[in-house]
């Protein structure tokens, strides 16, 4: 334990922002890091539980008092070994991480966790200005060869760590660039991508191969992968999003949220505007946007928008307002439904709750305004929740451009998943245990988003890395590498 009245003597600290006014002017991560010796007094605050639920909250299995400890104790380096003996890219989740473990905090029980995220941040940002983080090469080649499809965090974790047992690992990635989701998914603001290119510059020195623009079932049909290759992993993401079923659906102005974000996150990349956006150019500037869904998909979009400059953002939610605060006593250490204010939120947008959309309006084949009504839920018969119109409420919202952002629906089946003749589960996933990996087909894995469905970016590095074991297993008998 670092301070064993670390907890008591000192006030939890995190991050700040860059103001709303400033931040919205730039493409830039606007989160100001703690100074190094104020990171160490919130390292301090951990109180080392005899039952840590940080672990239990972390889907990476993070060994979080042991590195707050080590930070308290100015064991920076040690701090980093154990931080990446759980985890690959510790500055992804220092980032966009919601922090489950935050809410499973012991001290969350009076609303003050320990800055789990930032202590965390601060670590692997320190590893890398020290030159601490190189690549590790393995000693031995196994002669075994291994294909991963799909390079987002499950995929870039799972070729890590086969390559680093001596695997030969080629990473295939449909996109011009690697990094899947993180890559165009993820707004510059919220993660800057040089952070990617980095770690892929670290992994082509370990050894994976890395082949861009090429997409499986499309350019290569899955069998020739499976055949030319020992193991295949598919590691691709949840990219088929749900779509809103209305009149008027077919009006342009109205698009899912990935292609509106992967446009702005090409053009940040420097990619001209036909390269950026080869099927016309969804800006939001000088437009009333209005954001169906209120994820986290749902904040980048608010986020982008505000910078492209647009006129007024409005976010619908066809859920309930959660409540300001949960009751601890029935959620913790469990992710709780509360009332949650994203940075992009804050940079200015309407919110509405409990809101269906019914039906598009436009003129001359362009979204104009959509028909909505309020809703609320109650219970059936069954005790099942069931949604109901709330009389009299219908009320018409003014729209240039409609960004949908309400979850994904499973891997897309076209091309690869079909040509595998893979089974898939009732939810249309990949079957995939959480023990083997393996799918219904010999010598094929499943792993990531593609295999649970749409989740957090250190679920898909748990599962990643999982994986990679799994599949060490499959061809060598043993593995040494962690679960």
């Amino acid at each position: 334990m670092g301070k064993p009245t670390g907890f008591l003597e000192i006030e939890r600290r995190d991050r700040g922002y860059e103001k709303p006014a400033v931040r919205r002017k730039s493409w830039n991560e606007f989160v100001k890091p703690l100074p190094e010796p104020e990171v160490g007094k919130q390292a301090a605050r951990c109180m080392d539980c005899g039952i840590p639920f940080c672990h239990n909250g972390c889907p990476v299995n993070n060994l979080i008092p042991d590195w707050n400890s080590l930070v308290y104790r100015d064991q920076w380096q040690t701090a980093l070994r154990n931080l990446h003996s759980t985890n690959n890219f510790p500055e992804f989740t220092g980032r966009i991480c919601p922090a489950p473990c935050e809410a499973a905090c012991t001290l969350n029980i009076d609303d003050n966790p320990v800055t789990i995220k930032t202590i965390e941040c601060a670590i692997v940002d320190k590893g890398w200005q020290e030159g601490w983080i190189e690549p590790f090469i393995a000693p031995h080649k196994t002669g075994k060869t291994v294909a991963v499809v799909g390079s987002g965090p499950a995929g870039m974790a799972c070729a890590q760590q086969l390559a680093r047992v001596g695997h030969s690992v080629t990473l295939f990635e449909k996109s011009d660039r690697v990094g899947g989701l993180l890559r165009y998914g993820i707004p510059d603001f919220k993660m800057e991508k040089w952070l990617i290119d980095r770690r892929v510059e670290q992994m082509a020195a370990e050894g994976v191969e890395f082949r861009t623009g090429v997409e499986i079932g499309v350019d290569v049909s899955a069998a020739a992968v499976i055949d030319a290759f020992d193991a295949v992993v598919m590691s691709g993401g949840a990219e088929l999003p749900r779509d809103l079923e209305i009149s008027g659906r077919e009006l342009d102005g109205i698009h899912f949220a990935m292609d509106f974000l992967t446009q702005q996150n090409k053009r940040g990349a420097g990619d001209s505007e036909e390269h950026a956006a080869p099927d016309g150019t969804i800006s939001a500037k000088g437009k009333h946007v209005v954001v169906i869904g209120g994820g986290d998909t749902g904040s980048d979009c608010i986020g982008t928008s505000v910078r492209q400059g647009a006129a007024s953002i409005t976010q619908l939610e066809i859920m309930p307002r959660p409540p300001e605060h949960e009751d601890k006593g029935l959620t913790w250490p469990d992710w709780p439904l509360k009332l949650r204010t994203s940075s992009s939120q804050e940079e200015g947008c309407e919110r509405d709750w409990a809101v269906l959309t019914r039906r598009a309006i436009g003129s001359n084949g362009r979204i104009e305004a959509l028909d909505c009504v309020r809703v609320e839920w109650v219970k059936d018969a069954s005790g099942r929740l069931q949604m109901q119109d709330v009389a009299g409420s219908a009320f018409q919202l003014k729209a240039d451009l409609v960004l949908l952002a309400m979850g994904f629906l499973g891997p897309r089946k076209p091309g690869m998943i079909e040509q595998s003749g893979a089974t898939l589960d009732p939810r249309g996933n990949l079957r995939a245990n959480t023990v083997d990996y393996r799918t219904s087909v010999a010598k094929l894995f499943a792993a990531g988003d593609m295999r649970r469905g749409q989740s957090l970016v250190v679920w898909a590095i748990r599962e990643g890395r999982q994986c990679a074991r799994a599949v060490d297993e499959f061809l060598m008998g043993t593995s040494t590498l962690p679960r």
